[in-house]
């Protein structure tokens, strides 16, 4: 027989022994462990108990420790860029440190890779409403990429062209549109201004990119008026770990000229995580490159030396602050004669550019399901150059541009609304675009101050765990546009069954009738020059886009595969068009093409990509555009020649791909190679044996390439030496009627970037 203790006190004892006994469990247990990938540890991933903000950055050496765990059963959520996020339930308590060892699986297809264009929020691609496709810094490296442009290719529904044969100006295509309709970014900001479009796809290194993340379409138009095709937003490497890589790379181009590039990457992490730096420099000496034996580039020379860094700091559990700074200087020098003053060619282009851009955020948890972000971006570019032929000798100019965007993003996540989670976000936004561009001896001028205000708001709700929600609406003021204009957006998600997601969204955007980068672009033409001109009467133009995707994607032990088929249909109001308006200025032979709307037009068409992955041994990826772009009416780009309904330089179909065989852990082999097809070129009159304007149906090409890895493992020292060697169009597909001397048309260029190219390099780099 059991007897209660007949003093009180000692059930007031029980009580309170019994409440610090909690009071300690649920401030003194521990959760802690190590996070590794194939037995190497993984710093600076991310650990948190989920649904809580309760979480750490595993330090150095991949360790984490969590404080303050609840007894009883917990899920741990660990992610870590480039591998795959991973759910593990734990049970806690009987001990007061328990002990958790996590393993990542490398996200062969970065199906789990957090982003954060489609959304403007951190989302897990696979959950994002708004399809988010990625270029790893793995494609640059497996195809041997130099810089942003060379790597573009490589995405379904981008295509970068080469638009000017002297200074080989370039931009990229967006499921068939011109360049100014994709809003390019640069760490989640667009202080990618129309000036730095010009050459700024080539003037950005390789080693600088961490990865781009690409929305393709009109569901990107949260990010403001240029996002009709869509947006790339390039982001920058971040520091995770202590490591460093040097890198040397020598190709001949053509057999003839040389190409060198010295690259460098360095980063340093604190042991807790809690701070971090990474810096990257850049240096690339390219010599001239003449296919055609005239003595006049069809490549330029380019001097380009980067630098870079990107920083943050995270003083509490709640807070972090983040700073990236870049600097480019870039010499640009096409045409004959190279070794003399640019005035005393026959005919020349020469750029000297300078670029200073950085940005600052603070992104702040002001409780469990709320956090605000406080941004600031700044570019300003100078450059001096010279555009003239042995007729327009006196073809000197300057430029100065300077782009600024400052805004505040609030988010705040419901996690029981109406039976599901949304997250709310609104914010703001001023944009300032300050560009002054001339050539006196051309009465060229560009004066332009472009500002814009916007506010914005959106709901992500994610009704239940098959169907999630995008709706928002930005409101823009534009100075050169009257009123306010309301670009709104929605998007779905439904994931029927497992494995298979289908996605739908709708999207209005508009363009200002101002100067964008194509506009400041001057070439040549039969000895004379050859110019944009904006009309005074130009008006907005307007959009509506629509898009679909279904995706699927399959994983099992040994292999995984995919396949994606997407659609985009866009109608654009108020069209801009160029026209030619004239032949000569003051008796001076100048074409002068006049901006303005020329109706209606139509962009349609249909994505359609594969991947699969066996035990890592062998991956591919695949993909191929079908597409058309035309006018409501025929557009008379030269009154000598045929109009034509059809968006020009815009080939209705192309593509790449991608093979990477990895036999061993030292060798690898990476096959690529990139598809386009037929196109409508203009071709102006008056270089030899080309008498009159006239439209050129292009050969389709195909352009195939070839690296070679070997990896050597130097364990001692803890470092990994790699060479690598390969060809790049190695059946040499490249046009092969450009114009020659110096009455040539240097618009007229199509087809690969450059001839059958030669490389070998050596990179060395810590583990």
């Amino acid at each position: 027989m059991i007897t209660k203790p007949k003093n009180k006190l000692y059930w007031w004892f029980l009580l309170l022994f019994l409440s610090l006994t909690n009071m300690v469990t649920a401030q003194d247990l521990i959760l802690y462990g190590k996070v590794q990938a194939e037995g190497t540890p993984l710093p600076g991933a991310t650990v948190q108990l989920a649904g809580t903000q309760q979480g750490v950055i595993t330090n150095a050496e991949g360790v984490f420790e969590i404080k303050g765990v609840t007894v009883g059963k917990q899920v741990l959520k660990v992610s870590y860029i480039g591998y795959r996020t991973v759910l593990k339930e734990v049970f806690v308590g009987g001990e007061k440190r328990s002990e958790v060892n996590i393993h990542l699986q490398e996200d062969l297809f970065s199906m789990d890779e957090v982003v954060v264009t489609g959304t403007r929020t951190d989302r897990l691609r696979s959950q994002s409403p708004v399809a988010v496709d990625i270029l790893t810094s793995k494609i640059f490296e497996a195809t041997q990429a130099a810089c942003l442009a060379d790597g573009l290719n490589y995405q379904s529904g981008l295509r970068v062209e080469t638009d000017c044969q002297t200074c080989n100006y370039t931009q990229v295509r967006m499921n068939g549109m011109g360049g100014a309709y994709t809003q390019l970014l640069i760490n989640s900001r667009p202080i990618f201004s129309s000036l730095m479009g010009l050459y700024g796809l080539e003037q950005i290194p390789a080693n600088m990119i961490d990865r781009v993340e690409v929305v393709r379409g009109g569901g990107s138009a949260m990010y403001g008026s240029s996002a009709i095709a869509g947006t790339i937003n390039i982001l920058t490497k971040d520091p995770e770990k202590n490591a460093y890589g040097l890198s040397v790379n020598h190709a001949v181009i053509g057999g003839d000229s040389h190409d060198n590039v010295v690259n460098f990457n360095g980063s340093l992490i604190n042991n807790t995580g809690n701070r971090g730096m990474t810096v990257f420099l850049s240096h690339r000496k390219r010599q001239e490159f003449d296919q055609n034996n005239d003595g006049f580039s069809e490549l330029p020379r380019i001097k380009n030396f980067s630098f870079g860094t990107n920083a943050f700091l995270k003083p509490t559990t709640r807070t972090r602050y983040a700073i990236s700074l870049n600097a480019i200087q870039e010499q640009r020098d096409g045409g004959d004669q190279l070794d003399l003053e640019p005035h005393k060619r026959l005919q020349s282009e020469s750029r000297d550019t300078n670029i200073l851009s950085g940005n600052v955020e603070m992104d702040t948890k002001l409780s469990d399901i709320s956090n605000l972000s406080v941004y600031t971006g700044l570019q300003h570019t100078r450059r001096s150059h010279y555009t003239g032929t042995y007729e327009f000798p006196e073809g000197y100019g300057n430029t100065k541009n300077t782009t600024w965007q400052s805004g505040a993003q609030y988010n705040i996540t419901i996690n029981n609304f109406i039976g599901g989670k949304n997250t709310l976000s609104s914010g703001l936004e001023y944009q300032f675009d300050d560009i002054f561009d001339q050539i006196e001896a051309y009465n060229y001028l560009i004066d332009q101050v472009t500002k814009q205000w916007a506010v914005f708001t959106q709901s992500d709700w994610e009704i239940n765990e098959k169907l999630t929600w995008l709706a928002g609406v930005r409101l823009n003021k534009h100075n050169y546009v009257d009123g306010i204009v309301a670009t709104p957006r929605t998007s779905l998600l439904y994931k029927p069954v497992e494995n298979l997601k289908l996605r739908g969204g709708f999207a209005t955007g508009f363009r200002a009738p101002q100067a964008f980068d194509a506009d400041m672009h001057i070439a040549f033409s039969g000895g004379g020059i050859n110019r944009i001109q904006i009309s005074p009467d130009l008006k907005p133009e307007h959009s509506n886009s629509y898009t679909f995707s279904t995706d699927f994607d399959k994983p099992t032990e040994h292999y995984i595969y995919g396949f994606t088929v997407s659609g985009f249909y866009t109608t654009l109001r108020d069209a801009f068009v160029l026209e030619e308006l004239e032949r000569t200025v003051d008796g001076q032979s100048q074409i002068i093409l006049e901006k303005k709307n020329g109706g209606n037009s139509t962009v349609k068409g249909l994505t359609l990509e594969g991947r699969a992955n066996y035990d890592q041994l062998v991956e591919v990826n695949l993909g191929f555009t079908l597409q058309e772009s035309l006018y409501d009416r025929e557009i008379v780009w030269s009154e000598n020649a045929e109009s034509s309904r059809r968006y020009l330089r815009t080939p209705n179909q192309y593509g790449f791909y991608t093979l990477n065989l990895m036999p061993s852990k030292a060798w690898s082999f990476y096959i690529s190679g990139v598809y386009t097809g037929p196109m409508l070129v203009p071709h102006y009159g008056g270089s030899p044996g080309v008498d009159e304007d006239r439209l050129v149906r292009t050969d389709e090409f195909w352009e195939t390439n070839l690296k070679v890895t070997y990896s050597l493992e130097l364990e001692k020292i803890s470092q990994i030496i790699e060479f690598s060697g390969g060809v790049q169009n190695i059946f040499n597909a490249y046009q092969n009627d450009f114009d020659i001397g110096p009455d040539r048309d240097s618009n007229y260029v199509y087809g690969p970037a450059k001839p059958r190219t030669f490389y070998l390099g050596v990179k060395l780099k810590s583990f």
